[in-house]
């Protein structure tokens, strides 16, 4: 049997925590710094007319966490494209169109240098726009610098008349090695993306404040990203916050999870199968994504039958 031990516990935090960091050419442009909002106040209410959504980020996007029993992945943001297709996302089933660009382990500035421009030539009505979440992960990282870099972003696509959703992500450093150090850049970090939102007149998913989602009932087994249960829960606020209904079922809260007979074993078990292989890639400057593509790369249309098989 694997026992890892409390001392190579702590070697391998400490490995962690001395990584260096990636260096970052992405401009960094200025924000509005005179406390007046750069558009209006977030906004509330129904985005009218959604038929071409296109979804930026990570692995939070992408839907790891969240496998089809073919493998591949749903996630959140293919339920509300589904939602939306369903109801036709306010023009007709036949004229919703859906891209998801998001690739598994990008900082906030590969999402910025890879898939801003492409969502821009898209057109869409609606963007949703996470990242930012395995930047703070990381021991080391500048903060100020990312919500400059958001807000830049941000400011792109309202200055079109864009409707642009943010989310602060669910909070999972309580269950998470270096956990501390990751709820200190959390907080920091989403108090910037609540105050960019307001300024830049955005809407907002705050899942952050929500101590329900930090429980793992809503994540997977490597702890860092959400279950199903966790990704429905995304996918009924994201739809609230443009003005559409989702199933009751999706904010139900979830089954508690069944008592672990051999605690230590299951944290060795944890150890070996997801910190040390992150380890593994930080040292060989490798991300989790780098022989993978954009999810949905082109913005194509959502058909029923693809809806439905996003909600099944």
């Amino acid at each position: 049997m694997f026992v890892l031990s409390q001392a190579a516990r702590g070697a391998i935090l400490l490995l962690v925590s001395n990584l260096p960091e990636p260096r970052s050419d992405a401009p960094l442009a200025d924000t509005d710094r005179s406390g007046s909002p750069a558009t209006e106040p977030g906004k509330t209410g129904p985005i009218q007319g959604i038929g071409r959504y296109v979804a930026l980020g990570d692995s939070f996007t992408e839907g790891v966490g969240d496998p089809r029993e073919d493998g591949s992945l749903r996630g959140w943001a293919d339920l509300t494209a589904a939602r939306l297709a369903a109801t036709g996302g306010g023009q007709g089933e036949d004229r919703f169109r859906y891209a998801n660009l998001s690739i598994r382990g990008k900082l906030l500035g590969q999402i910025v240098d890879e898939q801003v421009d492409d969502a821009l030539a898209m057109a869409p009505d609606l963007v949703t726009f996470a990242g930012g979440g395995n930047d703070i992960l990381r021991p080391r990282c500048d903060i100020a610098g990312l919500l400059r870099l958001k807000e830049q972003v941000v400011a792109r696509f309202v200055d079109r008349g864009i409707g642009v959703v943010l989310f602060t992500g669910a909070d999972p450093s309580g269950h998470l090695p270096l956990g501390k150090v990751i709820r200190s850049h959390g907080d920091r970090f989403c108090e910037g993306v609540r105050a960019i939102a307001e300024r830049r007149g955005a809407r907002l998913v705050d899942l952050w404040s929500e101590s329900e989602l930090s429980d793992l009932r809503y994540w997977d087994t490597d702890r860092l990203h959400l279950n199903r249960f966790g990704h429905q829960q995304v996918a009924a606020r994201v739809l609230a916050a443009v003005g559409h209904e989702a199933p009751a079922a999706w904010t139900e809260p979830a089954e508690p999870l069944p008592d672990t007979e051999h605690p230590l074993r299951q944290e060795a078990d944890y150890y070996r199968g997801y910190v040390l292989p992150w380890v593994q890639r930080r040292l060989a400057g490798r991300s989790s994504g780098d022989e993978l593509g954009p999810k949905r790369p082109v913005l194509q249309t959502y058909s029923a039958d693809q809806a439905l098989a996003a909600l099944l």
